[in-house]
């Protein structure tokens, strides 16, 4: 693996801004979005937006093979969450020249009925790439059936983290660590210095990652 020029320190910035700049990420603390679980939320995020522009999509890229070069340097294949880590697993993988799988949320139920798409073997140490984590229950669930599988999963590498402690405490369960590009309190500090949001903002912002059920209510 190759060595890049990417500054995971000033990384959580820089994506969020890029995040703010494309709508990937919105901010409403005064009109919340609805959830489908009826949570009402201050942040609507749709980091699928970022595949149609290059310079971030390939700086997203970097990132994650940052990441998996320092924290992970014995990966040996790359797998995506579906729907929305696949691109950038594939993206990911290129760089690294390592093989990429894919991971769906449930076996197909025709042909040969897999779960896991791509080549891979027994003890195979594979990084999970995903592109949001709520409560990082779709993520695990992934990460548990690559476990199950036969890999050793290294760790799952996401975009952006709301931050929510019970998915942080998720993770620690299932032992398997979790690093972002860019999470909640990034977001805020870069949508504040940008005037997207005000100063008395920030703690109705925060009181929603601490109690999501209660926001707006």
């Amino acid at each position: 693996m190759t060595t890049n020029s990417v500054n995971l320190e000033q990384l959580p910035g820089e994506i969020a801004g890029h995040l703010l700049d494309i709508g990937a990420v919105s901010l409403r603390p005064h009109e919340p979005f609805t959830w489908t679980s009826g949570i009402k939320s201050p942040i609507y995020c749709d980091n699928r937006l970022t595949m149609s522009y290059p310079a971030i999509r390939d700086m997203i890229a970097e990132g994650f093979a940052a990441i998996i070069r320092r924290q992970f340097p014995e990966c040996e294949a790359v797998a995506g969450i579906a729907t929305g880590g696949i691109p950038h697993a594939a993206w990911v993988a290129h760089k690294l020249g390592i093989p990429m799988l894919y991971v769906r949320d449930k076996a197909k139920g025709h042909g040969k009925t897999n779960q896991i798409e791509g080549h891979f073997k027994p003890g195979q140490k594979v990084v999970m790439i995903e592109d949001l984590i709520s409560t990082g229950g779709s993520s695990l669930k992934a990460a548990v059936a690559v476990r199950e599988a036969g890999c050793s999963v290294q760790g799952v590498i996401a975009i952006f983290t709301y931050q929510f402690a019970h998915a942080e405490l998720a993770f620690e369960a299932e032992k398997i660590p979790l690093y972002t590009l860019s999470d909640y309190t990034a977001l805020i500090q870069r949508a504040l210095s940008q005037g997207m949001i005000r100063e008395q903002d920030v703690e109705l912002l925060q009181s929603w990652r601490n109690d999501p059920q209660s926001f707006g209510l």
